[in-house]
């Protein structure tokens, strides 16, 4: 499944729900396709590892992110959007 994903992120789509919940086949096939984010399992939208490494391949997978780290200051930062990050925050 790694070497699948790593020449293929959107392979992920095809893969069992066990691999889409593997940390490192998430990674890789982020790594490869950020939009592979979308058919992992739902709690790697909210990891910030697997978040960065997604929208460096592709800052539009922003928009899939959940919550908190919408509003994190590296994410944003990233973006481009780190203009929005209120004084104090972190």
């Amino acid at each position: 499944a790694l070497k699948l994903v790593n020449k293929n992120g959107c392979a992920i789509k095809s893969l069992s729900n066990s691999f889409k919940k593997d940390r490192e086949i998430v990674l890789a096939a982020v790594r490869n396709d950020g939009f592979a984010i979308a058919d992992a399992d739902i709690k790697f939208l909210d990891d910030k590892e697997i978040a960065i490494e997604a929208i460096k391949n592709n800052k539009n997978t922003f928009l899939l992110l959940h919550g908190k780290l919408t509003m994190d200051k590296d994410i944003l930062t990233l973006v481009g959007l780190d203009q929005h990050i209120k004084k104090g925050e972190k």
